[in-house]
């Protein structure tokens, strides 16, 4: 197991060689991460990242039990253009590779408001990952015009309304569907 210092003295390098629009960016516990614009390459990663995470995590991102994304799931979630669909994501260097260990996304809805979503690999949770990587999100919405972001949840996932909260969300029952919840944050 590595320090704190010798993991971001390795990482370093790695996240030197990424060009573009990037954040490096410290966890809770000191470790960096870097945080990118999800692109098309990265299609292998988001397909690793969510076969890697719990079945409840799976659930509690996708509001569904999957097993694993299909070709179409996958598709959709790759679907983003930087302005009307656009997705963070947050990787770490893991044994030479960078590694998802985190995305936050939103996607345009009706008139001047986008649906976000947030999931962080299990290992990786509460370590202020999701705050950062949705606080990226939240200004990127701002930027590109967006008035209101909101997000759908089960009703039972605590973390998400800790999160939401913490950012400025406000939270209600779903009004169609009590096991869900609409977290919703004026821009």
């Amino acid at each position: 197991m590595f320090s704190i210092k010798e993991h971001n003295d390795q990482a370093a390098a790695a996240y030197g060689c990424v060009t573009g629009q990037h954040w490096i960016e410290a966890l809770d516990d000191g470790r960096h991460v870097l945080i990118r614009p999800l692109t098309e390459q990265d299609r292998q990663r988001e397909y690793d990242f969510i076969k890697r995470l719990s079945a409840d995590s799976r659930h509690m991102r996708f509001l569904a039990q999957i097993k694993e994304p299909d070709t179409a799931m996958l598709n959709q979630l790759m679907d983003v253009d930087g302005k009307q669909r656009l997705a963070y994501i947050a990787l770490v260097h893991e044994n030479g590779k960078l590694i998802e260990i985190g995305v936050s996304r939103y996607a345009a809805a009706t008139g001047d408001q986008c649906e976000c979503a947030v999931t962080v690999a299990d290992e990786w949770q509460h370590l202020g990952l999701g705050s950062l990587l949705m606080t990226h999100l939240i200004r990127a919405a701002r930027q590109h015009g967006f008035q209101q972001m909101y997000s759908v949840d089960s009703a039972n996932n605590q973390p998400m309304r800790e999160l939401a909260a913490a950012l400025g969300f406000t939270t209600r029952t779903d009004p169609d569907d009590a096991h869900q919840v609409l977290h919703r944050l004026f821009l």
